[in-house]
Formats: C-alpha cells, sequence, structure tokens
C-alpha cells in the first residue's frame, strides 16, 4: 500500500499542532527586524541635536539605550523561538518516521541495514533541523532585514539607496563565491582528516606486515602527505575567512566614502544625496547592518542546498510501500470454531520473491496446548514459518490459522497476548531490567514482572543487584544463560498462548543450557510451543517432531 505522506505534509501538521509557537515566532521576526531599524533613527537625532548645538534630553538617550538592549533581546529571542520551532519540526517529523516504521513491511528491515534506517532518524532530521533553524526561517527575517534597512535608506537618501541597490547584489554573489571556496575546502580538509584517521588504526593493525616488508618508511610518507593535505585545505579556508571581513569592511567605507563625496558636490547631487550630520551618521549605521544579513543569508542558502539530499532520502522513506493492517483487512478475515488446533498452515506456499519459492503447498496442524518442534536443514525454512505465524508476510497461496484466526488478520496490539517469541540471542532495549521484561508495556506490571523471572529462576539474581530490578541495562553482569532466561522472562510476561522458541539453546554451553532448559520447562507448562532446533537436546519438552525440508 502506497502511502502519500511528505515532508511537506508532516510540516503542515506540526505547524497545525503548535500554532501559538508558530504564531510567536513570526511576531518575534517581525518585532526583532523592526526593533533593529529604530536605534539608527534616534541616534540621527541626538546627532542634529548636538550639530545645532541644542541640548539631549535623558529620555532620549536613555530611549536609545533602551532600544539598542530591546533590540539585542528581541533578536535573542528570535534566535529561541526559532530553534524551539525547529524543535517542534523534527519531534513531528522523528514521530512520523517512528509512525511509518511500524506500518513498514518485514522486509524493508531484511533489505536495509539498520544502521542505513537510524540515519533517518539522526542525520537526515538533524539536516532538516537546519534547513528550519539556520535555513528557510533564517533567510526570511533576513531578508525583511535588508529589504527594510533598504527602505529606510531610499527614504532618507535616494542616491545613497540606488547606490546600494548596485553594491548590494554584487557583495551577495562575493558573499558565496567565499562561502563555496570556504566550504570546498573545509571539505578537503574533513576528507584529509579522515584519511589520517584511518591510515593510524591500519599501519597499528598491520604493523607485523609493514615490519616484514619493509615498508616503514612508505607508510611514514603517505601519513604525512594526508597531513599536508590537511594543511593546505585548512589554510585555504582560513585565508578566504581572513580576507573576507576587510574587504566588506572596505567595500562598505567606500560607499559611505563616496555618499559624502557626491553629497558635497552640490547642484543635482546634493539634492540626491543631500543629508544632515545626523542622517550620515544613521545611514553609517544602516550601511554597516546591511552586511550581517547579507552574510548570514549566504550561509543559509547553502544550509538549504545541504538539506535537499535530507528532504529527499525522508521523502522517499515517507513514500515507501507499507504492509496493510490488519484493522484495515479485518472485515475479509476469516475465522474458525475449531477450538482444538491452536496453529494451522493449510496447503501454504510461500517465497520471498517470485523465483524461488522457500514452502511448497505445506499443510500441518498443531494441538492446544501441544509442543512441536521444527527440524531441518538451514534455509528449509523454518524461521520462515514463524514469520508467517506471527503475521509478518502472508503466503502466496494457501491459508494460516492462529488460533481459530486468519494470521495475517491479528491486529499488532493482540499479538502480545498472543504470542512470545524467544530468540537464539537476547536483545536489550534502552531501560532498567524491569523494562527489558515489560518492554514499556503499561499493562504490565511489577508483580506480573517478579512472577516471570520465579517462573524461569531468575528472581533470586535479580534480587542480588545494587538496584534489583531498577538495575540499568548497561550495568548487569549476566552470563549468556542468565540473559536467555531474561528472554524467557519477557516472553511469557505478558501470559500468551503461544510461546515460540528459535534455537535458544544454540549458543550455550551444555551446563548453561541445562538451566535454561530448566526455566523453558516450567515457562512452557499450560502453552502451546513451537520450538526451531538443529540439536534433539533443545527439545526434550517436545511431545512430536516435524521435519521441514527444503522447497
Amino acid at each position: 500500500m502506497k502511502n502519500k505522506n511528505n515532508l511537506n505534509t508532516v510540516f503542515y501538521k506540526a505547524v497545525g499542532e503548535n500554532k501559538r509557537i508558530t504564531f510567536f515566532t513570526g511576531i518575534l521576526i517581525a518585532a526583532s527586524v523592526c526593533a533593529a531599524l529604530l536605534p539608527p533613527l534616534v541616534l540621527e537625532q541626538i546627532v542634529n541635536r548636538l550639530a545645532l548645538q541644542q541640548g539631549i534630553s535623558l529620555s532620549l538617550a536613555l530611549g536609545y539605550f533602551g532600544l539598542l538592549a530591546l533590540s539585542d533581546l528581541l533578536e535573542s529571542g528570535q534566535s529561541g523561538m526559532i530553534t524551539v520551532f525547529g524543535q517542534k519540526m523534527t519531534h513531528g517529523l522523528r514521530s512520523a518516521l517512528c509512525a511509518k516504521v511500524k506500518r513498514l513491511p518485514a522486509d524493508y528491515f531484511t533489505k536495509h541495514a539498520p544502521a542505513q534506517i537510524a540515519s533517518r532518524f539522526v542525520n537526515d532530521v538533524d539536516v532538516v533541523d537546519s534547513l528550519f533553524t539556520n535555513g528557510i526561517i533564517g533567510m526570511v527575517a533576513d531578508g525583511f532585514k535588508v529589504l527594510s534597512i533598504l527602505v529606510i535608506i531610499f527614504y532618507k537618501s535616494t542616491g545613497l539607496g540606488i547606490l546600494m541597490l548596485l553594491v548590494t547584489p554584487l557583495l551577495f554573489v562575493m558573499t558565496r563565491q567565499f562561502q563555496k571556496r570556504m566550504l570546498k575546502a573545509q571539505m578537503a580538509n574533513r576528507i584529509a582528516v579522515s584519511k589520517v584517521n584511518n591510515h593510524v588504526p591500519e599501519t597499528i593493525h598491520n604493523i607485523r606486515t609493514i615490519h616484514t616488508l619493509f615498508r616503514q618508511r612508505y607508510m611514514e610518507e603517505k601519513y604525512d602527505s594526508y597531513i599536508q593535505e590537511s594543511y593546505r585545505a585548512l589554510n585555504k579556508s582560513n585565508v578566504y575567512d581572513s580576507i573576507y571581513s576587510p574587504i566588506v569592511i572596505f567595500v562598505s567605507s567606500c560607499v559611505i566614502a563616496l555618499m559624502m563625496v557626491l553629497a558635497a558636490l552640490g547642484g543635482g547631487m546634493q539634492q540626491l544625496f543631500g543629508i544632515t550630520v545626523g542622517t550620515a551618521v544613521a545611514m553609517i549605521a544602516y550601511v554597516g547592518k546591511v552586511f550581517e544579513p547579507l552574510e548570514s543569508i549566504g550561509m543559509e542558502i547553502q544550509n538549504i542546498q545541504s538539506a535537499v539530499a535530507g528532504v529527499k532520502r525522508i521523502n522517499e522513506f515517507l513514500s515507501e510501500e507499507e504492509r496493510t493492517l490488519p484493522q484495515e483487512t479485518s472485515t475479509q478475515a476469516l475465522s474458525r470454531t475449531n477450538k482444538e488446533t491452536a496453529v494451522e498452515f493449510c496447503n501454504v506456499t510461500f517465497g520471498y520473491d517470485d523465483k524461488t519459492m522457500v514452502l511448497q503447498n505445506r499443510s500441518f496442524s498443531v494441538g492446544r496446548g501441544e509442543a512441536v518442534t521444527f527440524v531441518g536443514r538451514t534455509g528449509a525454512g523454518k524461521s520462515t514459518i514463524f514469520k508467517l505465524i506471527l503475521g509478518l508476510y502472508t503466503p502466496q497461496k494457501g491459508k494460516i490459522w492462529v488460533d481459530g484466526m486468519d494470521a495475517a488478520a491479528i491486529q499488532d496490539a493482540q499479538k502480545r497476548k498472543m504470542f512470545g517469541y524467544v530468540e537464539q540471542n537476547f536483545h536489550s532495549v534502552a531501560g532498567t531490567v524491569a523494562e527489558q521484561i515489560s518492554l514499556f508495556d503499561d499493562a504490565v506490571g511489577q508483580e506480573q514482572i517478579e512472577e516471570a523471572t520465579k517462573l524461569v529462576g531468575l528472581h533470586e539474581n535479580i534480587l542480588e543487584l545494587d538496584q534489583q530490578y531498577n538495575t540499568p541495562v548497561e550495568k548487569l553482569t549476566f552470563s549468556q544463560g542468565q540473559f536467555q532466561l531474561l528472554s524467557i522472562a519477557r516472553a511469557i510476561v505478558a501470559q500468551p498462548k503461544i510461546l515460540l522458541l528459535d534455537e535458544i539453546t544454540a549458543n550455550l554451553d551444555s551446563e548453561t543450557e541445562q538451566r535454561v532448559l530448566q526455566g523453558l520447562e516450567c515457562a512452557c507448562r499450560g502453552r502451546t510451543v513451537l520450538s526451531i532446533s538443529h540439536r534433539l537436546s533443545e527439545s526434550t519438552h517436545s511431545s512430536r517432531f516435524i521435519q521441514i525440508a527444503e522447497g
């Protein structure tokens, strides 16, 4: 099922959910732009009064300093609100990505590496965050600031306004060229630094081979070339950075000097550039204020360009094909009243692609309370059977019934009460020992958690920990067998009807295996148990074996 959601949809939804923050962000941007224009106007009045040898009132002087403070305060408030706005956008985006993960089919996770999926939540979302905080919104604010300053300059001095219109685009183009070259130099430096970082551990790892083949000199020269490469790139970036500011100061000084010279020529130029002393001071302040937002706009454009790739990757992720959620097909799902069968495969044919079928016309049934073990060679389809039972995949042909329901129609909320799943290795989540078992399910209380650990024989071990059930998982010093018992406790805490065991003792020594099997024997009582095994010793609790052959 295709999903039409994209970043625009998420953005509009987040704005709708945070109307107050959006409104105050807009108000603060407008107030910050207006406040930045006021101090030079007050300064103009002060200087004109001084030129006419008139007194300056205390209120005017305090007003000037007050406006400077207000301008800085609103500028800080604007930055803070833009940051908060960006955080709300990224929170909404990460929420949308999490919801998307829940709707993705199981084969998406087999085709894409975990790090690749995680990069969507971290790298790509961080890039989009900069799109809002240091990109579009900042560029709009700086654009309004430049425009408003040019309007004031035009109003005060038409000639200077025309001059600024001619100079501003040239300064912007120059700024962009400097930024591009600095970014290119910085990227070259990062590449060189990464080469250095890779070269050192590689040298240490292969130190014996290097000594044996007398390649020490070669490795030294290689290391030196990377260092030189980094130095040249960094030096180039520093050169661009060091000459940019003097050029901007020089250009602004030339503009002001040209304005003064033309204003002193008299005649038509006097009318075009004629200004008072106070206005000249104000214009100098405004000309200086133009260059800062121009430089910021250049960086914001750079951020927007950098974010385009992240936006594209996120849109691709959001448009990935989704599985059909059970509640959407529940009306089509069939049910059966057979109370004796827990799991039944009826002529099931399944393959992960159209070319190779893992299961061909397979049929079997498992009675309620029965313990069955699936045996067979690697790749025969034992784990695939579990995935089909869990509803992660649907067969191309045939039907799978679980507790009288179509396996594909069982809703996600029902599955934990229906299935308990134990894998070969324990996979921890960030949190305490109790949270490893409850998996943050509010319906699972402390009493249920302790009951599950007592059942598998792990309760006493947990009580020996410093913080007992509140011990963080990263501080656990459990053995591999104890972690496996913790995995079994997690599987049975919600009192599932069916227990799925996937070679849970394959990586254990014989002594640890016996302890796990003892805990497992208690956990399996009163439940339907399906196991996958390569060794019969893992399945002493089973009453029946089902041979799974390839194809």
